[in-house]
């Protein structure tokens, strides 16, 4: 099992997007190694699925991304965010924060959103291979005041336990947890990871909503397949493999 290793984080004050400044200097031509991390201590256009912005308080938030060439099947990468999110799960876990996954992207705790996690494939020269680029962002330091300007319920390490962390030590710890997830994942794919992430699932065995676009489908999360689909049963019985849209607990 060769693991992924991380070479130490570059750091910025300030960036528009970790993620897309990445992609921009791979397609410049610039010739990152795997497991380059680039981390901001303010990003100011981050955005997360469907688009959407992701807040950011300078200073107090984690937002980093990474570069990685896998030797995976083109068909998991859409499950690799969900390896990476039991990796920070791991590593908030020696913080004294226990958090759950929501199908596919995200952690929370005690219903609130901590963390979310986008991967994006990328190709040609000079990667070799499969590649992805992997952006995270972590409530740290965020107080009750800063969370009253989101606009859906959001916690963090210090309102969990009421400590102040330095953002770098946070990412180191990450950094030290995601190889064994990401190997994991590499080598058996989704399989390898599904019990874990069935473990801290915050809705499974409950009646959810996924909204796809105009349309929706109701029913319970029974698991999750191969490839990281959610598993529904509806009313009649009949199982849907879901493979995106936004899931909602009812």
């Amino acid at each position: 099992m060769q693991q992924i290793f991380f070479l130490p984080p570059e750091w910025h004050d300030k960036l528009p997007s970790t993620s897309d400044i990445i992609l921009e200097r791979i397609k410049s031509g610039e010739n990152l190694p795997s497991g380059f991390v680039l981390a901001a201590l303010e990003q100011t256009a981050g955005h997360g699925r469907f688009d959407r912005h992701w807040f950011s308080n300078p200073g107090k938030d984690l937002t980093f991304s990474f570069l990685m060439e896998t030797r995976a099947d083109i068909k998991q990468l859409a499950s690799l965010s969900m390896a990476v999110a039991l990796g920070v799960a791991t590593a908030l876990d020696t913080f004294g924060v226990h958090s759950y996954t929501k199908w596919p992207n995200d952690l929370l705790v005690k219903g609130k959103k901590i963390c979310g996690i986008m991967a994006k494939e990328c190709h040609g020269p000079p990667l070799h291979g499969e590649a992805a680029v992997v952006g995270v962002g972590l409530n740290v330091n965020m107080n009750h005041e800063d969370a009253k300007n989101v606009d859906r319920p959001v916690t963090s390490t210090f309102i969990e336990t009421g400590e102040n962390y330095l953002l770098k030590t946070v990412l180191d710890r990450i950094l030290q947890m995601l190889p064994d997830w990401i190997s994991l994942w590499e080598d058996e794919g989704f399989s390898g990871i599904r019990d874990d992430w069935t473990l801290r699932s915050s809705c499974i065995g409950k009646t959810v909503t996924v909204e796809q676009g105009k349309y929706s489908k109701t029913g319970i999360l029974m698991g999750f397949g191969e490839w990281g689909q959610m598993l529904v049963r509806s009313e009649d019985g009949s199982t849907h493999n879901i493979w995106g849209g936004e899931l909602e607990p009812n």
